[in-house]
């Protein structure tokens, strides 16, 4: 049995899904369709950036995983450091990128993990952000040498990722860009390897 905990936060949460699966849950229902045992665990947090999630992942990990079991730990987040709020950013590009050599170095030392980038929004200033940071986690990445899958760019040409967020609250799709940032990571290889 493989036990994966996902942490980020509404996208990882899967946030304006009507079906209530977002990426994290269809890939894990792939998974299982082919017939892998997985108990899944969704730990995104609306509105979370990597500062909060810094402070408590690893009491979250603690409670679900253990060396015992095949553990996992998938990480994405990102876009709420990159959201201004009284005219900054809410967490600054530098402390960011602490943040994720941080949790990634820690997390590295205890179970595999993988790195999904954040995915793009409509607004093209934070677009230029979130493209920015995007780089510099893939850079961390590579220097831990954890395997980074960069979204973003794949769901720039999304039209539906697009329209459906611009149909709800200008940042998170339904179903179908949900189903189309899962079908990204269920075919990537990294992820593959892992089953």
């Amino acid at each position: 049995m493989t036990r994966i905990c996902f942490f980020g936060e509404s996208f990882v949460n899967g946030t304006s899904d009507p079906e209530c699966l977002g990426w994290t849950g269809r890939i894990c229902a792939a998974a299982c369709q082919q017939g892998h045992d997985i108990t899944y665990y969704n730990l995104g947090v609306r509105r979370q950036t990597s500062t909060e999630l810094k402070k408590r992942w690893l009491d979250e990990v603690s409670c679900r995983l253990s060396p015992e079991f095949d553990s996992k730990i998938v990480f994405s987040f990102g876009v709420n450091d990159t959201t201004l709020e009284n005219g900054k950013t809410r967490v600054d590009c530098s402390t960011s990128i602490e943040n994720l050599y941080h949790i990634l170095g820690t997390a590295k030392q205890m179970f595999p993990v993988l790195m999904v980038g954040p995915p793009p929004t409509p607004e093209r200033e934070q677009n230029n952000r979130i493209a920015c940071l995007s780089a510099h986690y893939a850079d961390v990445c590579q220097k831990l040498d954890i395997a980074y899958l960069d979204i973003f760019t794949q769901l720039q040409s999304s039209a539906i990722w697009f329209k459906e967020a611009a149909a709800n609250d200008c940042y998170h799709p339904g179903a179908g860009g949900y189903t189309e940032l899962a079908n990204i990571v269920q075919s990537w290889s990294s992820w593959l390897s892992w089953f």
